[in-house]
This record gives structure tokens, C-alpha cells and sequence, in this order.
């Protein structure tokens, strides 16, 4: 589709002839005035905008599910003590579970080998006793697959009651 522009455009003009001559010609000069861009430009663009739009919330929805999806556990309690805040907890198979030094570190996360579903693999999803979190702010994850109850533990702090369980569903 052609558009014009606001180039200048000269156009012949004829007044004048005399009958058995040569025509006496005169230049006219206008300018077109300015257009719009075509319907078609216009509606890529907006659909561009549309798709921009529809990619920004598909993005906020991503990040909003992938945070619905994780579950934060707090090694140490605000208040100094030694417990899993929330130390009873249940989740959906599959779901992730955030374990995060808060007060009273270092701490670790064991699962207990004879309080967890069989045929889980209780290495796979413990940290080794010997290896702590020691910072503010430091994190262990895990992801549970098979539904039922297990039972955890922070290995230097047990005997002091800091123990938990998390159901998964």
C-alpha cells in the first residue's frame, strides 16, 4: 500500500495554448499533507504492544507460581530458639522445600532414615551431619516426591528438641 508523503510534488499545468503553437507550460508545486501510517502498520504495532503486555504477565504469573511452589522453613526461631519454624508442616508432592538460616547457626537438615517413606533414599535428600549452614541467610532445598511423612532433624541441635516433620500430600 502506497502512502505519500510531504515531499514536494510539481505538476504541469497547461493554461495558455495557442491554437497552431507550441503550449506554454507552468509548473505548479503543492505539498500533500502528512498521513498517518497505514491501518496495516498501525495494527502491527498495537499488536506488538498486546504481545508485550501479554509476555510481561505470563512472566509475573511464572514467578508468582514458581514462589507458590516452594515452602520456607526457618532454621532457628526470631526469638533465639533452637527449632524449625514451622516445625509441622505439609506439602504437595513435588513441591519445594526451602530451609533457611535464621538464629542460633550453625544448623543442617538430616531426615531420618527410619521416619521417612519406603524406598526413599535418605542420603539423597539429607545434608551429610558433618555439613552446616553457618550464615544469616544460608539455604538448603529439597523436593520431595513420594507422599508421606518424614521426619528431620538438625544434627547438632537434636538433643535440644530441634526436630521437625513435613507430610507431603
Amino acid at each position: 500500500m502506497a502512502s505519500l508523503t510531504s515531499a514536494a510534488v510539481t505538476i504541469p499545468s497547461f493554461t495558455g495554448l495557442k491554437a497552431g503553437g507550441a503550449a506554454a507550460t507552468r509548473a505548479a508545486t503543492i505539498s500533500a499533507p502528512r498521513t498517518s501510517p497505514p491501518p496495516m502498520a498501525m495494527s502491527a504495532r498495537a499488536s506488538l504492544k498486546e504481545v508485550g503486555v501479554a509476555v510481561a504477565a505470563t512472566a509475573a504469573s511464572a514467578m508468582l507460581a514458581s514462589n507458590a511452589l516452594a515452602i520456607d522453613i526457618l532454621l532457628g526461631g526470631g526469638d533465639g530458639s533452637l527449632a524449625f519454624v514451622p516445625n509441622d508442616f505439609s506439602v504437595a508432592a513435588g513441591e519445594k522445600i526451602v530451609f533457611k538460616n535464621n538464629a542460633g547457626f550453625p544448623h543442617n537438615v538430616v531426615f531420618d532414615e527410619d521416619e521417612i517413606p519406603s524406598g526413599v533414599d535418605v542420603n539423597a535428600i539429607s545434608m551429610k551431619e558433618e555439613e552446616y549452614l553457618n550464615g544469616p541467610g544460608e539455604t538448603y532445598e529439597v523436593t520431595l516426591k513420594e507422599k508421606g511423612s518424614y521426619t528431620f532433624y538438625c544434627a547438632p541441635h537434636q538433643g535440644a528438641g530441634m526436630v521437625g516433620k513435613v507430610t507431603v500430600n
